[in-house]
């Protein structure tokens, strides 16, 4: 991204001096030769000043100045296309058949999107992932979803287990002590909070009842193959950095999943608008819904 607006603004400003030096000659071609003294006035004349035409080189450059300013104006940040980029990548797993349980969406708190985790090249098996979680609203969880809060994944077995392929994953957070875990800074999975791989299918009904009572369920996606994984010894945080690019001000991710301090940003429209279409009311049992 980096490389593509420096080449943009050398070749602007190339296109820039090119102007400008066409500018030059046009202005040298239609030089006037000196002009003749000035005749005296007649009694009662008034000589007026003579106004200028702005040079084409000048408007030229105005112009060009200005669609830059634009072009930066509507530039996207990583932020926006981390959030677009989530929405997409859990809109192709829901359609998957054999992909996320249906009745476990129905029943989670919170859903996570990391795309494209990666495994970093210095081969000490690390791996680093940013992305977004939702939470439903509601002093139960019983309300309509939240605006997302930016997150960052990172550990060593998740490096291991991608053998250096970018690999996306989806967390689904199935109870409130599951949410408390993921309103801290930061917490690790399988430490702070009980994760398992999750199961997929149309159903889950073929879970045990150690997935069931996991408070956090993962999914990866990695060249077109789709499993529960484990995630033991990772660990997610709040990319705080992030969320003050994607609200303009500095705010938790406590105030915008649970408080409802901010609005759903326009980038993470298509996120929110998706989980409410697809998984629109909690279906939880109530008894277990407690802040």
């Amino acid at each position: 991204m980096l490389l593509m607006l420096m080449s943009l603004l050398f070749a602007l400003a190339g296109l820039v001096v090119i102007v400008s030096i066409f500018s030059g000659l046009y202005e040298l071609r239609g030089a006037r030769p000196a002009p003749l003294p000035p005749r005296r006035l007649r009694m009662g004349e008034m000589r007026y000043p003579r106004k200028k035409s702005p040079s084409g080189g000048g408007i030229l450059t105005s112009i060009l100045i200005l669609l830059v300013a634009a072009s930066f104006a509507h530039a996207k940040s990583k932020e926006e296309k981390r959030l677009e980029n989530s929405a997409r990548i859990l809109q192709e797993i829901l359609a998957i058949p054999e992909g996320v349980p249906g009745e476990l969406l129905d029943k989670a708190e919170c859903v996570g999107v990391i795309p494209s985790v990666k495994k970093f090249a210095l081969g000490i098996g690390g791996s680093s992932g940013k992305g977004a979680f939702v939470c439903r609203t509601g002093k139960n969880f019983t309300g309509p979803w939240s605006a997302p809060a930016m997150y960052k994944l990172g550990g060593l077995n998740i490096g291991i287990q991608l053998g250096g392929q970018a690999t996306d994953f989806i967390f689904l957070i199935m109870n409130p002590k599951g949410v408390d875990s993921l309103l801290k800074s930061k917490f690790k999975l399988s430490g702070d909070a009980a994760a398992a791989a999750g199961p997929k299918g149309r159903t889950a009904t073929a879970a045990t009842d150690g997935l069931l009572r996991a408070e956090i369920l993962a999914y990866s996606r990695s060249k077109g193959l789709f499993a529960g994984v484990s995630v033991e010894g990772s660990t997610l945080r709040q990319d705080n950095g992030a969320n003050k690019k994607v609200y303009r001000r500095k705010v938790t991710a406590r105030e915008i999943l649970r408080q409802g301090a901010v609005g759903v940003p326009a980038a993470g429209s298509r996120l929110v608008a998706l989980l409410n279409r697809r998984s629109p009311r909690n279906q939880s049992d109530p008894s277990s819904l407690s802040d």
